[in-house]
């Protein structure tokens, strides 16, 4: 009765709230998805989902087959990878999701050491951002997420990636990012409080999010004036002098433009970056060969 569409369909639906969603996710029609979730709910004699509002919400009926799809759609992704790995052959697809920095520094030395090493495992990457790239790993669309997280940020983590495995690489130091010009680019420390008055520059979501939170800290609210994601663009624009901002030092070692200045802030702050794969993943030789070089790219300073 359960096919495998049927699964993916539960999970997109939970994971974006709407069949429209869900749809564009899959590549359907929204009519389609409707369907599919009427002709599961007529087998099973019940109520899957119910309306609020512009969202859908999994009844408890629905709840308990949502907890029951994400099990298999792991199970079916953990199939793949190891009959790629038979009789412990180190030959296969290792399917990544990688945050944009991350694929553009961790990534390149990583895919490098793998193919010298092991010219038969062969990589792909998407690029995505915590907690989205997890859930494309809970709903089999990969084998390996590289996330990264502010301190205040880890507890919900680990609620997103409950039942995975969390594997530590690198702490990733912030850095203040000021114009070539401005009055405290000679500086070797900027403590934060001093950029106070300042326009701000803001990355992508979670960083906005750390960014509000540390500044309160200090004793002042950001005036948020830009928000990118775009590392080159955050730099364009504070070099520009429309705004000062703080950045990881990954992101300046994947694109570093002359005309701005980088300091240590004080008081200090990171973000934590991990990789991410289910506990049975982490036994198939092309995963363990994968998530090894990436251990070792980051423990080499390489990147600092």
């Amino acid at each position: 009765m359960l096919e495998l569409r049927h699964l993916r369909m539960l999970h997109e639906v939970a994971r974006t709230g709407s069949f429209s969603a869900a749809a564009r996710e899959l590549g359907y029609t929204q009519p389609a998805i409707s369907q599919q979730m009427r002709a599961l709910e007529r087998a099973f004699g019940t109520p899957l989902v119910v309306r609020e509002g512009r969202r859908v919400v999994f009844t408890e009926a629905g709840a308990e087959l949502l907890r029951h799809a994400e099990e298999l759609l792991h199970r079916v992704t953990v199939a793949q990878t190891s009959v790629a790995a038979v009789a412990g052959r180190r030959t296969g697809r290792v399917r990544l999701v990688v945050f944009p920095s991350g694929s553009a520094t961790l990534v390149p030395p990583a895919a490098a050491l793998v193919r010298g090493r092991h010219p038969a495992v062969t990589l792909s990457l998407a690029e995505g951002e915590p907690p989205d790239s997890l859930h494309t790993m809970r709903s089999g669309g990969c084998d390996v997420v590289l996330g990264f997280s502010y301190p205040e940020q880890e507890g919900q983590d680990e609620r997103e990636a409950g039942g995975l495995i969390r594997l530590p690489l690198m702490s990733d130091p912030l850095l203040a990012l000021l114009p070539a010009g401005h009055h405290l680019a000679g500086r070797g420390v900027v403590h934060l409080a001093e950029l106070a008055g300042e326009a701000w520059i803001g990355g992508c979501p979670r960083c906005r999010g750390h960014l509000v939170d540390a500044c309160a800290a200090a004793g002042f609210t950001p005036e948020i004036t830009f928000a990118t994601d775009d590392t080159l663009a955050v730099q364009g624009l504070v070099a520009a002098g429309l705004g000062v901002s703080v950045t990881p030092r990954l992101m300046l070692a994947a694109a570093r433009r002359p005309d701005v200045v980088a300091l240590p802030l004080e008081p200090a702050m990171h973000r934590s970056i991990s990789a991410f794969t289910w506990p049975d993943l982490v036994r198939v030789p092309t995963v363990r060969i994968v998530l090894d070089a990436f251990r070792e790219v980051a423990l080499s300073g390489a990147l600092n």
